[in-house]
């Protein structure tokens, strides 16, 4: 077993010590190699308190060094353990590895310290636990890797030699920066350079070499490696798979834009209530599925799918369900029961979700069934089934289905009539609406849709659909995020 060291101000990250090293031993693939150590766990000995911690850095062959804003306590020359543990594991040529959170404002010899490692090791940064579990994880799994102690990496780490940094599309690392930075508060800007940004993500190896974790992300044509990484979209009026099939598209694209498109189809199909604008401009609309357990239970499917399987993630909207279909079983270690309850984090391709954490799409390691289960309950719908075999399904109920119509053509529910004074006479209110709710799904299904865009699809004018959008704010967070001048994306959240 390979020994890591384990080191921190004691009171600044005691819960994150014991919280990593309780991880590392209980992984299905981690604890089969790696021993953490934590001073606090020492019996009784001889040595002194000093002496033991630094025989054991000494003597280990990973330093894994947490730094944050404290110093901690100071010997007579001024020195901290921390300091003392890292400098007799560079004297003992250890691997070090240093991850610092980000924040704060450190005591001035912290910071020091921090700029005289800086120099020597390639450190990461993190935010939270979840952040700093997910930079240790693929960090020792390179190390497994390098060593020899894998001969074949999990998929989604595992480097592509068919692949050059030319595959990677620099817009797409640019909206996932500016995501980010945005959501998770990311270190990085693209003055850092592509390269820089894809080692810190454990995307990229130090000689250049890029993992197919790197090319679904950020690939400018990630099908041409991984054909089964599409997603199948389809709808059916009844309870069954049943021909004629009316809706079916299959997209493509990378990762981010697989879940945005696959999200908007479902929802530019399920039913949506459009409140009034009685009081004023701003529209309400209401989907019978909300949007965050949709876009939770897409983003999950293809996060968590077994990539090397010819099947591809296919979504099946039905007229009283959603499934969601994941080629693959659970991971080792999970349970269909465990996924009802707060659980730990199993991710089959850990490379690939770290990645989609910071950018926002999933909000904590290992809560997404839970908080998809809340959504839903909060709307009123039956709690979300889950069910794993060879394969893993997602069902998501409906409830309030129009028998016999079609959800995209379906009634609006609630038009204010009022509005017709500020439309034309062949304008009605039930369109004004319908188009609302179309942009909103639109918006949801392509982030990178300008204004202008809208208006040709729509055939009106910008200021109508800058009017339109203006209406959705009441209920939604609806920003223009900014990439140049003339390129950007939309953030568009439930309030």
């Amino acid at each position: 077993m390979t020994r890591i060291f384990i080191s921190s101000v004691q009171k600044e990250f005691a819960a994150e010590r014991k919280a990593l090293c309780n991880y590392i031993r209980e992984d299905s693939l981690l604890g089969k190699f790696f021993k953490p150590f934590l001073f606090e766990e020492l019996p009784a000995i001889d040595l002194s308190a000093q002496d033991a911690y630094l025989t054991e850095a000494a003597q280990s062959e990973i330093y894994l060094g947490i730094y944050g804003e404290q110093y901690g306590f100071e010997d007579a020359e001024g020195v901290s353990p921390t300091e003392r543990e890292f400098d007799t594991a560079t004297a003992n040529n250890r691997q070090r590895l240093i991850y610092v959170k980000r924040g704060g404002t450190r005591h001035p010899k912290e910071d020091a310290f921090i700029k005289k490692v800086e120099p020597q090791l390639i450190r990461k940064s993190f935010n939270d636990f979840d952040e700093l579990k997910a930079a240790v994880y693929a960090s020792l799994v390179r190390y497994l890797e390098k060593h020899g102690y894998l001969r074949t990496l999990p998929w989604d780490a595992a480097i592509n030699e068919d692949a050059t940094l030319e595959e990677i599309d620099p817009e797409k690392v640019e909206r996932f920066v500016t995501m980010a930075k945005e959501k998770r508060s990311f270190p990085l800007s693209m003055s850092h350079g592509i390269p820089k940004i894809l080692q810190h993500l454990e995307l990229m190896t130090d000689e250049g070499k890029l993992t197919n974790a790197a090319l679904l992300l950020f690939g400018k044509r990630p099908q041409h490696f991984f054909i089964s990484s599409e997603v199948k979209c389809a709808q059916f009026y009844g309870t069954k798979v049943q021909k004629p099939i009316p809706y079916y598209q299959v997209f493509r694209g990378s990762f981010f834009e697989l879940v945005d498109q696959a999200v908007g189809f479902v929802m530019n199909h399920i039913d949506a209530a459009v409140g009034t604008r009685s009081k004023s401009n701003d529209v309400d609309v209401e989907f019978e599925i909300p949007v965050e357990a949709v876009s939770e239970a897409i983003c999950n499917a293809c996060v968590h799918r077994l990539y090397t399987s010819s099947a591809s993630v296919q979504i099946m909207l039905f007229r009283d369900r959603l499934e969601v279909l994941s080629p693959g079983g659970l991971p080792e270690g999970m349970t269909e029961e465990k996924m009802t309850k707060t659980h730990q984090s199993y991710p089959v391709n850990p490379t690939l979700a770290y990645p989609v954490y910071l950018a926002g799409y999933i909000e904590h390691l290992g809560t997404g069934t839970i908080d998809l289960i809340d959504k839903c309950r909060e709307k009123g719908l039956k709690t979300p089934e889950f069910h794993f075999d060879e394969d893993g399904q997602v069902i998501i109920w409906r409830k309030n289905v129009t028998p016999n119509v079609t959800p995209v053509d379906a009634e609006i529910q609630s038009v204010d009539k009022g509005d017709a004074q500020n439309v034309t006479p062949d304008v009605t209110p039930d369109k004004v609406a319908l188009r609302v709710k179309n942009i909103l799904t639109e918006l949801m299904s392509n982030r990178y849709i300008t204004t202008d865009e809208l208006a040709a699809k729509f055939k009106v004018s910008s200021r109508t659909i800058t009017r339109d959008i203006n209406s959705l704010r009441e209920t939604y967070t609806i920003i223009w995020i900014p990439l140049s001048n003339t390129k950007g994306y939309w953030k568009v959240e439930r309030k």
